[in-house]
């Protein structure tokens, strides 16, 4: 009777610590910021346009455009990324959520998310090959271009 009591309490105590292990898989970790919202992000730094002016020209300001794409859910984390284009052209592309929540995940991220940014810029578009080792987050990464591109209604 006795090890019958020591063995369902053993199994029950190793049954909680499995369920309580955290993983990569469960989103982001406590203190990341919330996802952000995607499509068009508003230009908040533009200097008001002071009116016309009698004889002044002005070269036209260049157009510059922020899009946030969407939250790809993949199955090692959220990816979400951030496009600025200008003047049709993709000048930088940043990473607003990433997998995370182990060493792992930060090494490969450390590795691939600079190569794909590379990659997108040189190519000015999504259409880019993964990043060896790194294939699930790639995919991920790219949908999320992809959506924040089509959003700006870019090529």
């Amino acid at each position: 009777m006795r090890r019958l009591t020591v063995w369902i309490v053993s199994t029950v105590a190793l049954v909680v610590l499995l369920f309580s292990y955290r993983t990569s898989l469960g989103g982001s970790p406590p203190g990341t910021a919330a996802a952000a919202a995607p499509g068009i992000v508003p230009d908040d730094t533009a200097p008001p346009s002071p009116g016309p002016t009698a004889g002044a020209t002005t070269p036209p300001k260049a157009r510059t455009l922020t899009v946030n794409g969407t939250v790809a859910g993949t199955r090692w984390g959220p990816v979400q990324v951030q496009v600025k284009i200008q003047n049709q052209k993709i000048v930088d592309v940043r990473v607003l959520r990433r997998p995370t929540g182990n060493d792992h995940d930060d090494e490969i991220n450390g590795y691939a998310l600079p190569r794909l940014r590379a990659k997108v810029l040189r190519a000015q578009n999504a259409h880019v090959d993964a990043v060896s080792g790194a294939t699930v987050t790639s995919g991920g990464y790219l949908e999320s271009l992809q959506a924040a591109l089509d959003a700006a209604h870019f090529g």
